[in-house]
């Protein structure tokens, strides 16, 4: 990896990301074709998944294209950044669904893929003709996969939902924040991300079912249900106490000490999570006559004790600098950490050598800023197949292979 070269544009934080040229990624789906009709993030985040383990993904938007390709500013070259962040390694058509052609294309489009992916409700998939019943006469072992904000069912299966509204119903607002604040959103789009991610897991489960069995299945994913599902140990020990969980700053955990600390300059986190790190941690800080207190013996008692632990912490650990403590607990296998921003996440050097954090350069020059899987197989890690697609880039190809000959261009409405 190279850096990226300056352009005569003012300088951004991507020209100092390790530069990537586009490569051959993973090729694990390899042969597997995704005809994608979502927008947004849930969706298109899904398919971006597959994408990157090597499968071919279609993205078939409309004349004014995705719904992000219009969430900016930031763009860089054109492209807003909250889209090219989830669309990857994807091949874009526009198709006017409204007409014929565009139908039989989209038909035709179908009947050669192996996975349809959509995130309209059912009462609009079902007035599109795109709903699972529809596409399956399309190919009958096709794998539909519908990402909506309350499922396919249920009294609110016909309800419009983005992010911020799954957030709330889920209960992650209710407990995030301090006390004295009001419910907070996560600063990020928590519920899209892990709708997409869920989807993506599905669909790899069925498509090795549909290896044994040759069955097509619906996968119906609900933004409120995977950010649910996120809050599993919260909303367990609601069920098996009754006490209902309040919000706290982060402060109230299973573990007694388990938050951010101030130092002399900068926070950090903590996590005395096993009597052995609890030990560890009063060695380490020269303090072992507190730490073997009778009253702090076990987890569940220095939970009762839990303010009157935070105050002696707090009040030792601001006499010294945060790297001082972190090179300190690093070294006592005590888990410790900065609390980042943004920016020193993205300039994190062991992340950028691992691929989470690079420019990728594409056959006509153009950079794009890329965040990565995040996995790692066999030592490597995936390198995105291509940039992000321009609105239709793909449309002229994608509609002669369907076709084996030259067709005229599609005639496209909003």
């Amino acid at each position: 990896m190279t850096k990226v070269q300056k352009t005569n544009r003012s300088a951004l934080p991507v020209d100092d990301l390790p530069r990537v040229t586009s490569g051959t990624g993973f090729g694990f789906l390899s042969g597997v074709r995704v005809v994608d009709l979502t927008t947004s993030v849930a969706g298109p985040y899904a398919t971006m998944l597959l994408a990157e383990f090597g499968a071919e993904v279609i993205k078939v938007e409309r004349s004014s294209g995705d719904d992000a390709r219009h969430w900016g500013p930031p763009f860089l070259d054109g492209q807003a950044l909250w889209f090219t962040a989830v669309n990857r390694n994807k091949k874009s058509v526009v198709l006017d669904l409204k007409s014929n052609n565009g139908r039989n294309d989209l038909e035709k489009l179908v009947a050669s893929a192996d996975v349809f992916v959509t995130n309209q409700p059912l009462d609009v998939q079902r007035k599109l003709g795109l709903d699972y019943e529809s596409v399956k006469a399309m190919r009958d072992d096709i794998v539909f996969v519908s990402i909506t904000g309350f499922g396919l069912n249920g009294a609110r299966s016909g309800m419009t939902c983005y992010d911020l509204i799954a957030e709330g119903y889920s209960g992650i607002m209710d407990i995030t924040g301090t006390a004295d604040a009001p419910p907070q959103k996560i600063g990020a789009p928590a519920a899209d991300m892990l709708a997409g991610q869920d989807a993506a897991m599905a669909t790899l489960a069925v498509l090795c079912d549909r290896m044994r069995t040759g069955k097509g299945r619906l996968i119906d994913i609900s933004l409120v249900e995977s950010m649910t599902r996120f809050l599993s140990c919260r909303i367990s020990s609601y069920l098996g106490s009754g006490e209902i969980p309040e919000r706290s700053g982060g402060t109230d955990s299973v573990i007694a000490i388990y938050q951010a600390f101030e130092t002399a300059d900068l926070p950090i986190t903590l996590g005395l999570g096993s009597d052995a790190i609890w030990r560890r941690f009063w060695e380490t800080v020269g303090d072992v006559e507190f730490g073997q207190r009778e009253e702090f013996a076990s987890n569940a008692a220095r939970r009762d004790h839990r303010s009157e632990i935070v105050a002696h912490i707090q009040s030792f650990l601001k006499a010294e600098r945060r790297e001082t403590w972190l090179e300190r607990f690093a070294r006592a296998r005590i888990p410790a950490g900065p609390i980042n921003r943004v920016d020193e996440v993205a300039n994190d050097a062991d992340l950028q050598e691992r691929g989470m954090f690079y420019a990728l350069q594409g056959e006509n020059g153009a950079v794009q800023p890329q965040i990565g899987l995040g996995i790692q197989v066999d030592g490597a890690y995936s390198v995105a197949r291509s940039l992000p697609p321009r609105l239709g880039e793909h449309t002229d190809a994608i509609i002669r292979e369907l076709h084996g000959q030259e067709k005229p261009a599609v005639t496209e409405i909003d």
